[in-house]
This record gives structure tokens, C-alpha cells and sequence, in this order.
């Protein structure tokens, strides 16, 4: 996993390690590939979960390893959880498929193709699933009856970007963003750009009502990408990766107060994604996919850096990164799920990947109440 890197897993660890007063995992085969086989096991504790803070070490199991759980997608996304069906639903967004991996077995299936190829899924508190589609540029939910309801397609009679990630809210409403990534071909394959970072209009956050009314709650961000609600739903977080199309945009996480359920308040900086790298100085990748816990603590999905960096990273309700998940792919999403709730699956470039820690996902808990 690290061979390729100019410092050593086992370096790395060791300086972090010293600089916080040994809180680091301590590594295991620190210099060698990662085999996620299984044909040899990792040594516990796993030397890829790492706490750099002592908030973390509550969270982090010590005789539990990172699993790969299926590869072979092209860019894999949007992972939700099923508690009723107790399964893992995930998007391959160039492949245009929805997939299934099922916890009792771990069976892996196509749950659907075509899928308007989907990025983000989640479920609303009646169970019902909804995909955020890049290709017919839309949100859409799968009734029980197998049925599906366009919930928005266009604002102000024009129509989105490309539906990115959401979170619903226990008013009913559904919360999503729209960066405009997967636009520049539309579903029928066609290349549509106007030749600009917007591909139709300015990126936003949206709400839409359970009346069906849809409203932009902002456009501060400059691409919102990854967004999910704090435990009591009174804050909003919104990963920003407008630095890949705008050069003055930060690599950060915004935070907002949500006021009286419908809007937000002013954008603040929850965190930036900058990271001190041993030999590599000062890094700062992209967060994608967030979730928060039932502490209230952000689990982000990161990447775009390499070794050391890509995978998850976890920041305490006051913004101090206290621990990562390190993965060899970039991470896109993320979700908790399983039957105790403590299982985060990692949706990571060509991978699906998962790992027990000692908390719960905060929206999960809420819909099992």
C-alpha cells in the first residue's frame, strides 16, 4: 500500500506518533504492500487507523481491520444504508449501475442499471431510497411500490447542474447540493459545457420541501460537494472542492447554523483540509462525502494527495483532525451502517471498503428511534 511513498508507513507513524506522545496505531508490516486478500491477515491493531488526537482512541478498535469488501468499479460513490433491508447500496457512476452488497452473506449484486448515473443515495426516514443523478440531472426517490418520483429536476424553470450528495432532515424536506461534476455529458451521452466552472448555473445548495416546494439555501460554497446534517440537525456541514475549477476557492469544510428548520446562516469554516505530511511538508486535498457520528464528530472522505492522506478523516466538533482511516484509493463517500449501526463502509475510486468503530452514524441512529 505504501511502498511507493518517499517515507515509510512506519516512518510516517513514528514521527506523528512522537509528536503527539505515542498516540499513533503502532504499524505492523509497515513496509510492506497492504494485502486486503485476506490470504494474510494484518496484524492488529491495524497500523492503517491511526489516532493523532486522544479523542480518537475511544473510536479506534483495536482487533478490528480495514476490509475490502468488492472491487472492480470504475469511480465508486454514494453509499447508503438499508436498515430494513440490511444491505449496503452503493453507485458506479461511469458504469451507470446502483450495487448491492448484503450483510448476511456479503453477496454483491447489480441492484440497477440503468441508474441515471447516480452519484449520491440515501435513505429518508420512511425508508424510501434517494439518488442524486448526473444523467438526467435530477433527485429522484424509489417508492416501495417500485415506482419512481421525480422530486426535482430544474429551479426557477432552469435546469440543475448535476445533483451531487443530500441528507433529509426529520421535517421531511431532503437537503442536496449541485456542483455541477458529471455534467459535461448528458444522459442521451452528448458533450454540453458552456465553456465555464458552471455548467448551467451557480453551484448551490437546494431544499426541497415535503410540499415539494424547492428552494437555494446558498450558493457561498463555491462547488458544495458532500453535506450532512449534526447530530441534533441544527448545523449543516458542506464540503467544498471548488478549488478544482476555481483558483482562489478553499479545500475546506463549511459549517452553517440551520434556522428554523428551512434556511441557513452564514458560511463559516468548520475545517480546511490542509495537512502537515512528514518530508512533504504542508498538503491539502479535497473532502467529499461527510457524515457526522452521534458525538457529533465529521467523518470525511479525503483525497487527491496520496499516501498518507487519502482515505478518512476525522474531526472532533471543534475542528481538530483526531484521527484518519488511511485507504490505497481515493475516498468519495462514505456511510455508517450494519446492524449496530458501528460499521463505516468507505466508497473509495475502484473499491468498497469497511471497518467496526466504536460509535454510531448520527442519521442512522435518528431512523432506527
Amino acid at each position: 500500500m505504501f511502498h511507493e511513498r518517499s517515507c515509510s508507513r512506519r516512518q510516517w507513524l513514528r514521527t506523528v506518533g512522537t509528536a503527539l506522545g505515542g498516540l499513533a496505531v503502532a504499524p505492523s508490516f509497515a513496509d510492506q504492500p497492504r494485502d486486503f486478500s485476506s490470504s494474510n491477515p494484518v496484524r492488529y491493531p491495524d497500523p492503517d487507523i491511526v489516532i493523532l488526537d486522544k479523542r480518537f482512541r475511544k473510536y479506534a478498535i483495536g482487533n478490528t481491520p480495514i476490509k475490502r469488501l468488492h472491487t472492480g468499479m470504475l469511480w465508486a460513490e454514494g453509499c447508503a444504508w438499508s436498515g430494513v433491508g440490511k444491505y449496503l447500496v452503493w453507485s458506479d457512476i461511469p458504469n451507470d449501475v446502483q450495487l448491492r452488497w448484503l450483510e448476511d452473506d456479503g453477496h454483491v449484486s447489480v441492484m440497477r442499471h440503468p441508474a441515471g448515473n447516480s452519484n449520491g443515495n440515501t435513505f429518508d426516514f420512511e425508508g424510501r431510497q434517494i439518488s442524486f443523478e448526473h444523467g438526467h440531472r435530477r433527485v429522484v426517490r424509489y417508492e416501495h411500490n417500485g415506482s419512481v418520483t421525480v422530486l426535482a429536476d430544474k429551479y426557477n424553470g432552469k435546469g440543475f447542474n448535476a445533483p451531487n450528495d443530500g441528507a433529509c432532515h426529520p421535517d421531511g424536506s431532503v437537503w442536496f447540493t449541485d456542483p455541477g461534476y458529471g455534467a459535461l455529458l448528458n444522459y442521451e451521452g452528448r458533450r454540453e459545457t458552456t465553456g465555464s466552472p458552471q455548467p448551467i448555473q451557480k453551484e448551490a445548495v437546494y431544499r426541497i420541501d415535503k410540499s415539494g416546494r424547492i428552494d437555494k439555501v446558498t450558493d457561498e460554497p463555491f462547488k458544495p460537494n458532500g453535506l450532512c446534517f449534526s447530530p441534533d440537525f441544527k448545523k449543516l456541514y458542506v464540503a467544498d472542492t471548488g478549488a478544482s475549477h476555481y483558483d482562489n476557492a478553499p479545500r475546506n469544510i463549511w459549517v452553517f447554523d440551520v434556522i428554523d428548520d428551512k434556511k441557513l446562516g452564514k458560511a463559516r469554516e468548520f475545517v480546511s483540509m490542509e495537512m502537515e505530511l512528514p518530508k512533504l511538508g504542508k498538503r491539502a486535498g479535497f473532502a467529499d462525502g461527510i457524515r457526522c457520528d452521534v458525538d457529533g464528530n465529521v467523518w470525511a472522505a479525503a483525497g487527491w494527495v496520496g499516501p498518507g492522506y487519502d482515505g478518512v478523516h476525522v474531526f472532533a466538533p471543534d475542528g481538530t483532525r483526531i484521527g484518519l482511516i488511511l485507504l490505497p484509493e481515493i475516498c468519495g463517500n462514505l456511510c455508517f451502517g450494519g446492524s449496530k449501526r458501528n460499521r463505516l463502509f468507505m466508497a473509495a475510486s475502484q473499491s468498497l471498503y469497511a471497518v467496526y468503530v466504536e460509535t454510531q452514524g448520527a442519521d442512522v441512529l435518528v431512523r432506527h428511534e
